[in-house]
């Protein structure tokens, strides 16, 4: 595409803006935060707002012409500009609210809706994941590559729940299926650090339903850089706005959808009432 020539400045410009977002959240965590809630247990903290107004504030000045999608409210002015920068200033608020250590920033940038450049800064490990589409994928300058397992007893798998309790009792079905096949399952509470450690391959495999283009933009393609497999529950490609994904080392992923259409992503409706209404 025709600005994969700039690839190498969108990319350090990120690098940046996540270094430098990361620093804020860094700085504020452990201390007391101001906690608003977008549902029911959808947290915001004045730390998210204040690291996506840094990153929006870089990209208005550097690139006033492209398009910003971010998870609190930044948005594009009606651009035409076929690039979107696409933000989470804080993926795993829950856990940052909680002072459990575990959480990033994560910026996109998405040409005519292909992801072109991903990065994903962890400030409290100070490991930076990085990607441009067609050059491979790094963490911390050195190149990485998903795990070579190919059999699910060996596996590490995570996945991550949606927000709506009715359909976290249904996504449960899945995580039962997986749980007696494998070595054993986590949830961090980040999906783009999932994705980043699928592709550095200290986790095996993730599924998740209910994602927005902010939690999958960067880490997506540090995955698929890294030479993991990304589809959704069906096999198909895999989108950024699709909301599910199937991301995995490439020796198990054929396996993991095999479960899935063998079991179903849901229990059967007979088995618990909850599940007669499928989102």
């Amino acid at each position: 595409m025709e600005h994969q020539e700039h690839a190498a400045a969108y990319l350090a410009f990120a690098t940046d803006a996540a270094r430098r977002a990361g620093a804020i959240l860094r700085d504020r965590f452990g201390l007391p935060h101001d906690v608003e809630y977008k549902g029911a247990v959808d947290m915001v903290t004045e730390a998210d707002k204040a690291s996506e107004a840094l990153i929006v504030g870089m990209i208005r000045a550097a690139y006033p012409d492209h398009d910003v999608l971010g998870e609190e409210g930044a948005r594009g002015d009606d651009s035409d500009s076929p690039l979107r920068w696409v933000i989470d200033p804080l993926d795993g608020t829950t856990n940052f609210a909680h002072n459990l250590p575990i959480f990033c920033v994560s910026i996109g940038l998405m040409e005519r809706g292909v992801p072109l450049v991903g990065v994903v800064y962890d400030p409290m490990r100070d490991e930076l994941f990085a990607a441009v589409r067609g050059a491979g994928a790094t963490l911390n300058g050195q190149p990485i590559r998903a795990s070579r397992v190919d059999r699910m007893l060996g596996a590490l798998l995570v996945t991550g729940f949606v927000y709506d309790m009715t359909a976290r009792a249904r996504q449960a079905h899945l995580w039962r299926v997986f749980m007696t096949r494998v070595q054993s399952i986590r949830q961090t509470g980040s999906a783009a650090l999932n994705l980043c450690y699928v592709g550095a391959g200290r986790l095996d495999g993730f599924w998740e339903r209910g994602l927005a283009p902010w939690d999958v933009a960067a880490g997506a393609l540090v995955l698929a850089e890294a030479g993991g497999v990304i589809t959704d529950f069906e096999g198909g490609p895999f989108t950024v706005d699709g909301g599910v994904l199937l991301a995995a080392a490439p020796g198990i992923h054929h396996e993991m959808l095999a479960l899935i259409a063998e079991h179903g992503e849901y229990a059967p409706a007979t088995a618990d009432p909850a599940n007669r209404q499928r989102p």
